[in-house]
């Protein structure tokens, strides 16, 4: 008995003897990382320069002294290693579709935290073709940072690049900022974080649309708070003919708000979004409750259209989020994300329609179902409204300065208001007559259905 309890006290001596350097490796793992790069296509050369922060590179062996100081004259061959490991081959680029393969790491420099050459590629590149820092400067290695010169040869400076970056595995958090410089001067900023996927760097306007339409799409599907608001519309409307104002009022809403916050019009202040989440499920909550008491239907296009004005903001935050991704074409990106919202919400409802149908008409009473459905989405609602609304409570609340950049805002949301004040009169306008034109065909089929059953 007492060799056995002998060996199973060697094997968990020694499962923890070897487990301790992986535990030391995964706290080593920083938690947030933010690399910087430029690239630039010029003549027959792409040229990609980064930045990166050394406690990235835990895995890499640094030459040290005294109580960790980088021995930075004998670090040439690990600063090579580690932009090779953990950069250049996590970096693919594309010229026109086809990989750049061939690449050549010209050079590494060591830069300390304080270094701020990275605010333009001109300064950057002089930077780390500068002299290294000298042995006598106490830094930490984890508190360097790693600057990296690459180049690929290219066919044209005017082909069409992209990128699919892998730098996730950095830390816990990896950002990434890319300043993509367009041969005719212009620049793409891109901010994101972790692995995007294949990034085009100066996008034509059909990718761009591609790609915002499939976001938009995507965005629809995964907010929860936009399809329950959906459900509830669905609910009492199950013909398609009955749904056309709704939908079509709710839909120019959040197409208003959505493009007047792409050009600036949202306040700029912390406590919008919250309050845009806390209202949007609040019209969760009243959809449901007036689903649950009865509403006139005819007329819940305008409740509709008031929260879709709403949804509209909280649409243009995931927007404004991917609007890096547009390049030079805004315009057409925020319609491409317009109609890929809309799609995501044409095929909701051509499924949920048929199921709801279904529902009422074997399984569950139609009034009685609508009022279990509506109070199951309103309990859901409910609880994100209250979660909200008190992380909106948790901001403080100031008075705006009046002056001349506070009256210029005012005018913007008068006549804001004034553009939305004339759509909603337009489609009052629409929907009346047509309710006219339908009210008066159905009469009209009365009449034929009466002569007949008279002869």
């Amino acid at each position: 008995m007492i060799p056995f309890r002998r060996l199973v006290s060697a094997l968990l001596l020694f499962s923890a003897i070897f487990s301790w350097p992986l535990a030391v490796q995964a706290h080593d793992i920083p938690s947030r990382v933010t690399v910087f790069s430029f690239v630039k296509p010029e003549g027959d050369q792409l040229t990609v320069l980064l930045r990166v922060p050394m406690e990235a590179l835990s895995e890499v062996v640094f030459p040290l002294r005294g109580p960790g100081y980088l021995r930075i004259s004998e670090s040439g061959d690990a600063q090579e290693d580690a932009a090779r490991v953990y950069i250049t081959e996590s970096m693919h680029f594309y010229e026109d579709g086809v990989e750049l393969t061939e690449k050549e790491l010209v050079t590494t420099r060591v830069s300390l935290p304080s270094n701020r050459t990275f605010i333009d590629y001109e300064t950057a590149m002089e930077n780390i073709m500068s002299p290294p820092l000298d042995d006598s400067v106490n830094l930490f290695w984890r508190q360097g940072v790693l600057d990296i010169l690459v180049t690929y040869p290219i066919q044209s400076e005017s082909s069409q690049f992209s990128v699919s970056p892998e730098l996730g595995t950095l830390s816990e958090e990896t950002t990434t900022v890319l300043r993509f410089l367009v041969p005719t001067g212009a620049e793409r900023v891109f901010n994101y974080v972790g692995n995007p996927g294949l990034v085009e760097l100066d996008p034509r306007w059909h990718q761009a649309a591609l790609r915002f339409i499939e976001m938009g799409f995507l965005h629809i599907l995964e907010g929860i708070d936009h399809l329950l608001f959906l459900f509830c519309l669905v609910i009492p409307l199950r013909s398609i003919r009955s749904l056309i104002p709704v939908i079509t009022s709710f839909t120019i809403a959040h197409s208003i708000t959505l493009i007047s916050s792409a050009f600036g019009m949202a306040p700029d202040v912390l406590w919008f979004p919250p309050l845009i989440e806390t209202l949007i499920a609040l019209s969760i909550v009243y959809m449901a409750f007036e689903n649950i008491v009865g509403a006139k239907l005819e007329h819940r296009w305008v409740v509709t259209f008031g929260f879709g004005l709403i949804h509209g903001f909280g649409f243009s935050f995931l927007f404004s989020e991917t609007l890096q991704f547009a390049g030079g074409h805004l315009f057409s990106s925020l319609l491409a994300f317009n109609v890929g919202v809309e799609l995501g919400q044409l095929m909701v409802l051509l499924l949920v329609i048929p199921v709801l149908n279904l529902l009422f008409k074997y399984l569950v009473d139609e009034r009685i179902g609508s009022i279990l459905l509506s109070a199951l989405l309103a309990h859901s609602a409910w609880h994100w409204m209250v979660d909200r609304g008190g992380q909106l409570g948790q901001f403080s609340f100031q008075a705006p300065v009046l002056d001349a950049l506070f009256f210029a805002a005012l005018m913007r949301w008068v006549m804001l208001l004034i553009v939305i004040l004339g759509i909603g009169w337009g489609m009052y306008e629409l929907f009346r007559r047509f309710s006219l034109i339908e009210s008066f065909n159905s009469y009209g089929v009365g009449r034929k259905l009466s002569a007949k059953a008279e002869s």
